[in-house]
Order: structure tokens, then sequence, then C-alpha cells
């Protein structure tokens, strides 16, 4: 089992950053794809950014490309999403997860946080 806890959500305005935080517990961190998903009020989870072990790939959805950086951390056990740039279509909540292989599809990935309320104001 992996345990993944999010931090960092809150309420700015359109134009500021945040950096949301996801610290793993449980099984080892290193071999997991992190990922970032997303889900508005009303809206399907979609996915938003991934990174693997090595840093070599990150794949980003084309509405986030060029504002929002996904790292990762493996001795400290925790992925970051740096969001720059906000508009008010990027209030969601935002969730991490960890997958055993390359993906962008939700269904795939095995362990889920709990989620961090994102809201940008107009």
């Amino acid at each position: 089992q992996v345990q993944l806890v999010e931090s960092g959500g809150g309420l700015v305005q359109a134009g500021d950053s945040l950096r949301l935080s996801c610290t793993a517990s449980g099984r080892t961190f290193s071999p997991y794809i992190m990922g970032w998903f997303r889900q508005a009020p009303g809206k399907e989870r979609e996915f938003v950014a991934a990174i693997n072990w090595s840093l070599s790939d990150a794949p980003y959805a084309d509405f986030v490309k060029g504002r929002f950086t996904i790292s990762r951390d493996n001795a400290k056990n925790t992925v970051y999403l740096q969001m720059n740039s906000l508009k008010p279509e990027d209030t969601a909540v935002y969730y991490c997860a960890a997958a055993p292989v390359r993906t962008t599809r939700s269904e795939e990935y095995h362990y889920w946080g709990q989620g961090t309320q994102v809201t940008v104001s107009s």
C-alpha cells in the first residue's frame, strides 16, 4: 500500500501561483509514476500531469502546458505541482495518484490522495 497526502491548496486570485505537494508513505515510492488529476464540480476527473521516477518523462495536459510544472523528490517521497498564471477555470479539487506504468488514464492509477481544493477567483 502507498498512502498519499496532498497539501498546498487554497484560495488565490487569477494570475497567482500555488505549489501543491504530495507526500507518500508505505511502499517504496520511487518506482511509481506519480500523477496529478483534478475534478471540478459537475465534471469528470481529468489528467493534469505525471512524472516518472527518473524525471525523464513528464506528460502534461494541453490546458496546463507552459503554466504548470510537475517535479518529484524521491529522497523525500514527494511530488510537486507548481501552478503559475492560475485561471478561474483551474478551480478544482486536485488529487495526486500513483501508477505502476506510464499512463494518463485515471483508472490505471492504483493509489490516490484525499485531494486538496484549489479555488481561483477572477
